[in-house]
């Protein structure tokens, strides 16, 4: 890892846009090497691999968890994971609270869309999405917070198709906020953006990056 490259991001990043540095089959070496650069904001894909780096690092460290949540895996994260980006069904949600009660802890949790053309992306479908904000069920939830929305654009060379996919999810957080969360101040993250399309995203109004390669090297 060279920390130019680091450097070299967080130098044209907005001050304004989190950068989650993405630490999936990362060392604690070069994770803590981040760290003491100045880093706090990480973001794992494996409930479990995320679990043994949060003991062995410093524990103020901000940890994001940013895949696919499986709700047997949720117990290895909810004593200290600080945003759930990947929240993609109801029945997820509904034991992501379960647990959080359990640890007395009220955990922000973002809502991830199905933005790309590739089917094996996760999220919801906008339908899907209403059903459960307007059911009695998803009211009476009181240890999650819906702070935003993720997505995760197609992998391709075609910016304009990525770009759409940015503004779809942009759409959606709008819809959101003006029909749902109209007075929740905290509904305000738009995760997009990875190594390759951050840039874009970032031009489409996120205000949350994930960059592991461009930092790391592939």
């Amino acid at each position: 890892m060279n920390l130019i490259n680091y450097n070299t991001i967080i130098s044209t990043l907005p001050s304004d846009i989190k950068l989650v540095v993405v630490t999936k089959m990362r060392s604690l070496e070069q994770i803590y090497m981040l760290y003491k650069a100045g880093h706090r904001i990480f973001g794992e894909n494996r409930p479990q691999e995320l679990k043994v780096k949060s003991e062995a690092l410093p524990k103020d460290i901000e940890w994001h968890f940013i895949g696919h949540l499986q709700t047997n895996k949720i117990k290895y994260i909810v004593p200290f994971v600080s945003l759930i980006h990947s929240i993609d069904s109801f029945s997820l949600l509904l034991e992501v609270n379960r647990h959080a009660e359990k640890h007395n802890r009220i955990i922000s949790c973002l809502l991830q869309f199905f933005i790309a053309q590739e089917t094996t992306k996760y999220g919801f479908l906008w339908e899907e999405c209403k059903e459960m904000l307007e059911n009695p069920v998803f009211k009476s939830l009181k240890n999650i917070k819906i702070v935003g929305v993720m997505g995760i654009a197609t992998f391709t060379d075609d910016k304009v198709l990525v770009r759409d996919e940015f503004k779809k999810l942009r759409g959606y957080f709008k819809q959101l906020k003006t029909q749902y969360f109209s007075d929740h101040t905290d509904f305000k993250e738009i995760s997009m953006g990875m190594s390759d399309d951050y840039k874009i995203a970032i031009e489409e109004e996120s205000t949350m990056v994930r960059v592991g390669s461009a930092i790391f090297g592939n």
